[in-house]
C-alpha cells in the first residue's frame, strides 16, 4: 500500500492541509476555518473542526478514502504552547506532532535550512534557527504583541479614529468608511460588537487591506514594519542565521513589505533576504515526512 503524509498549518483565519505520497509528491489539498483556540474551553471543536476539515478537503482533492491511514500527521497551531484548551482532534494516523505554526512556517520557508522567518498575517511572530536551535521571539497575541500583524494595525488605526469622538456626523472619511465595512452605525458599534464577538478578531484583521491603503496611517505602517525588524535583530542577538524570509498576508501589500526590508536591512547587519521556498502547510508537510523517516521529504 502507498503510504501519506500531511501537513496542516492551523492559523487564526483559515487552515490549509496538504497531503503528500511516498514519492515526494502533493496529491491534495484543502481548507478549513480558523484553528486557533484563543477563548476556548473544554467544550470547543474549534480546532479540532479547523484539522478534520482541512484534512477531510485535502482527501478528497487526492482521491482518497475517508478510512486512509497517514504514517504522519505534523499541525502547526497559531500560538500553540503544548496545551490544548479544546478537544483533541482524532486523525488516523501512525504519528501525530501538533506544534506551533512559527517552526512550520519557517521549514516552509527555507525548505529546512537555517535562517529568521517573519510571519505576519492576522498576527504576528518571528523564528530563528541556527541550525540547531530554534528561537522565537514575539508572538505574544493580540492583546500583548503581534506587532505589524493585520489585526495590530486594524486596532491602532481604530483607536486613533476612536480618538477623535463619536459624534458620526462630524467622522473622518476613514471612519465612516470602517462602519460601512463593519456594518455599524458608529465606532462605538464597531468597537461594541467586537467586544460582544459579533466581529472576530479574523474579521476585524480583514480591514487591514484598507488601512494599509489610507496615507493617513503610512506612520503606522511604518511603525509595525519598524517593530517586525526589531524582532528580526533580536533573533540575530539570540544566534539565528541572518537569512530572512517573510511569510503572511501583510507582505501581498508591497508598500509594507518594503518598509520591512528597509528596517531590517537598517538593523546595520549583513541580512540576507530570501524568498520563501514554500508556504506553511508545505513546511508541515516537510516535517511529516521526517516524522515518517521517508527520504522523498528531502527532495
Amino acid at each position: 500500500m502507498s503510504a501519506f503524509v500531511a501537513g496542516i498549518d492551523g492559523g487564526q483565519s483559515s487552515t490549509v492541509a496538504l497531503i503528500g505520497d511516498e514519492r515526494g509528491r502533493v496529491v491534495g489539498r484543502g481548507t478549513a476555518g480558523a484553528a486557533d483556540e484563543i477563548g476556548a474551553d473544554a467544550s470547543s471543536t474549534a480546532l479540532r473542526d479547523a484539522l478534520h476539515g482541512a484534512l477531510e478537503a485535502a482527501m478528497r482533492a487526492a482521491g482518497l478514502p475517508p478510512q486512509t491511514h497517514f504514517a504522519a500527521i505534523v499541525a502547526g497551531v497559531s500560538g500553540y504552547e503544548g496545551r490544548l484548551f479544546g478537544r483533541p482532534p482524532e486523525l488516523a494516523t501512525t504519528r501525530m506532532v501538533l506544534m506551533h505554526d512559527a517552526p512550520v512556517a519557517h521549514a516552509g520557508a527555507f525548505n529546512g535550512a537555517p535562517g529568521i522567518v517573519v510571519i505576519a498575517g492576522t498576527g504576528s511572530v518571528v523564528y530563528g534557527t541556527d541550525g540547531t536551535r530554534g528561537y522565537t521571539v514575539g508572538g505574544w497575541g493580540y492583546l500583548f504583541g503581534d506587532e505589524g500583524s493585520a489585526f495590530w494595525i486594524v486596532r491602532e488605526a481604530l483607536g486613533e479614529l476612536m480618538h477623535g469622538g463619536d459624534d458620526v456626523e462630524r467622522q473622518a472619511p476613514e471612519a465612516r468608511a470602517v462602519c460601512e465595512y463593519f456594518g455599524q452605525p458608529s465606532l462605538r458599534h464597531v468597537a461594541r460588537a467586537f467586544y460582544a464577538g459579533e466581529i472576530g478578531r479574523d474579521r476585524l484583521a480583514s480591514y487591514a487591506p484598507r488601512v494599509l491603503e489610507q496615507g493617513r496611517f503610512r506612520s503606522l505602517a511604518e511603525r509595525g514594519a519598524g517593530r517586525l525588524a526589531e524582532l528580526v535583530g533580536d533573533a540575530l542577538a539570540l544566534g539565528a542565521h541572518p537569512a530572512v524570509s517573510c511569510v503572511g498576508g501583510m507582505f501581498a501589500d508591497p508598500t509594507f513589505s518594503k518598509n520591512v526590508y528597509d528596517s531590517i536591512a537598517a538593523i546595520g547587519q549583513a541580512v540576507e533576504i530570501v524568498t520563501p521556498h514554500g508556504e506553511p502547510a508545505a513546511g508541515a508537510l516537510l516535517l511529516a515526512y521526517r516524522e515518517a523517516g521517508i527520504a522523498a521529504a528531502q527532495a
